[in-house]
């Protein structure tokens, strides 16, 4: 039984693939102007793949799986950047007042709300960092079904997967990032 060698046919990718993939990228970056950058990157990554593509997936699939790179590498780089931010205290630079606060910038109340919200951020930081130490398919099935809230069906047709293998998927996941969160988060 042979298998069926698919072609790749640029010309058509905008009108047949461009309003899928942007789907597929809104639903995981939620960001217009981005969803539309990384469609982009993913049709240029694909014209400098081209002699990479061996015909055995569709055009569209090996569009999406390009795409589902540019969608981590996204997430990796801005996970990378989170934590390097640096605050920096807004004071008189000379005269008579040097070194003292710029009142109009003094925080005008620090109460409980404020210390949420920066605990939030900071879990929200751990956990994300747990999720990119996942395996690349975990952490895409944790995501698009956790995160997303994606149908079962729905990731099972996108990643070529069975229900009982996705909910094994879903379980070693979770298992891993408790894992992580123990040992990052809560025992700091």
């Amino acid at each position: 039984m042979s298998k069926e060698i698919h072609k790749l046919n640029p010309n058509n990718w905008v009108k047949l693939h461009a309003d899928y993939l942007y789907n597929f990228a809104i639903g995981r970056i939620n960001e217009h102007d981005l969803a539309k950058d990384l469609v982009q990157d993913t049709f240029f990554a694909g014209l400098k793949a081209m002699d990479n593509f061996q015909g055995l997936a569709s055009e569209r699939t090996w569009l999406v799986a390009i795409l589902k790179r540019k969608i981590i590498d996204h997430y990796r780089k801005i996970n990378s950047n989170k934590g390097k931010a640096e605050v920096k205290m807004n004071f008189y630079a000379d005269g008579e007042r040097e070194g003292e606060w710029i009142e109009e910038r003094v925080p005008s109340n620090w109460n409980n709300e404020i210390e949420k919200q920066i605990e939030n951020e900071e879990l929200n930081v751990a956990l994300e960092k747990c999720i990119n130490n996942l395996p690349e398919k975990y952490a895409m099935v944790f995501r698009m079904k956790t995160i997303q809230q994606l149908e079962t069906e729905d990731i099972c047709k996108e990643l070529e997967i069975t229900s009982s293998n996705l909910w094994v998927i879903i379980h070693r996941a979770r298992t891993q990032l408790r894992k992580c969160m123990e040992d990052n988060w809560f025992k700091n």
